[in-house]
């Protein structure tokens, strides 16, 4: 998972969404394409998240510095 990119992983899942919205796929194929949709949105979702945190760490970490009773 190393070459994971986010921006990669949303172009994925907006092919899908149009794949899925052109009404061309069976419908067996329509439930596995959601299913790959769901697991990268989950993927992009903890992406996310833990880049949110790093920030809110960076964040408090300025803070703390820029404490003058420190």
């Amino acid at each position: 998972m190393s070459d994971w990119q986010y921006e990669q992983e949303v172009s994925a899942i907006e092919n899908i969404i149009e794949q899925i919205e052109s009404g061309d796929l069976p419908l067996e194929a329509v439930f596995d394409e959601f299913a790959i949709a769901v697991d990268k949105l989950q993927a992009c979702e903890k992406f996310l998240k833990q880049g949110q945190d790093r920030l809110t760490l960076l964040v408090e970490t300025l803070r703390d510095d820029s404490d003058p009773e420190f």
